[in-house]
């Protein structure tokens, strides 16, 4: 039988959490000052951190959402705790996202709670658990891009500034990507309880290649144009732009080199 106290530690925050959002604070002020000998070192730790941080609340808003739909479960496969290590994948919730931030500055989408969904009933339910997670990188966005569209940068260290427009840009491309109508990421969740018995059964095969289709799909020049311009623009309407978005990024890469550019601009 269930207890309070082992209820209770089922939704206790997680250390491992608590160290990576320590971690993230720690490095943004860092950056923030210029503590650091070498700026690109904090950015890229402060970066890499709160990414993580948004990809533990993503799953969290999956888990979150299911645990009040119906599945009682979730307690007990600790996905309430916010420690990735519980994770079903975490290799593909936090290591590969974390490794395409790296090689190519892209909002990586994951999966990793194991939702029971015979437990839920209601389609908007369903549908409602799978834009959860999206939805919060949305809302990180939109935090990061706050001081951008309310023109509320002066004060702000130039290094943090590109700093925010980075990870903002990894938000925004996660979002995206999550929301695409494709068997295995989470748009398709959100239509998949609409859909007829004989559709699904038949989509059901090609869930674990949807992702590394999009990808593939990606890779194709023109497409990949295509999907980093509407990226552009929908950065540029929220105030954030070209010099931002690439001295971030350049800036994450510390390995590199400085870059003399982005040393000077304002």
């Amino acid at each position: 039988m269930t207890t309070a106290a082992s209820r209770r530690s089922d939704r206790r925050i997680s250390p491992v959490f608590v160290g990576i959002v320590a971690v993230t604070a720690v490095t943004g002020w860092a950056a923030w000052t210029g503590f650091a000998a070498q700026p690109g070192i904090a950015v890229f730790l402060f970066v890499t951190a709160a990414w993580i941080v948004s990809l533990c609340l993503h799953e969290y808003a999956h888990a979150r959402t299911a645990l009040h739909s119906g599945d009682i479960s979730i307690g007990a496969k600790g996905y309430l705790t916010l420690n990735p290590l519980k994770y079903t994948h975490a290799l593909l919730s936090i290591v590969l996202p974390v490794i395409f931030v790296i090689m190519g500055g892209i909002g990586l989408p994951g999966g990793a709670v194991f939702i029971e969904r015979q437990r839920i009933q209601g389609r908007w339910k369903h549908s409602l658990i799978s834009a959860a997670g999206p939805l919060t990188n949305v809302l990180f966005a939109a935090v990061c891009t706050a001081p951008f569209w309310l023109h509320a940068l002066d004060g702000v260290p130039r290094d943090f500034q590109y700093a925010l427009a980075f990870l903002a840009l990894l938000q925004v491309t996660a979002a995206i990507l999550n929301f695409l109508p494709v068997p295995g990421l989470d748009g398709y969740g959100v239509i998949e309880p609409w859909l007829s018995h004989s559709i699904r059964r038949q989509v059901e095969p090609f869930a674990p290649f949807g992702l590394l289709a999009v990808f593939a799909i990606l890779w194709i020049p023109s497409v990949n144009g295509v999907f980093f311009d509407a990226i552009d623009s929908i950065l540029n309407g929220l105030g954030i732009d070209d010099i931002h978005r690439y001295c971030g990024q350049e800036l994450y890469r510390f390995w590199q080199g400085s870059n003399e550019f982005c040393a000077v601009s304002p």
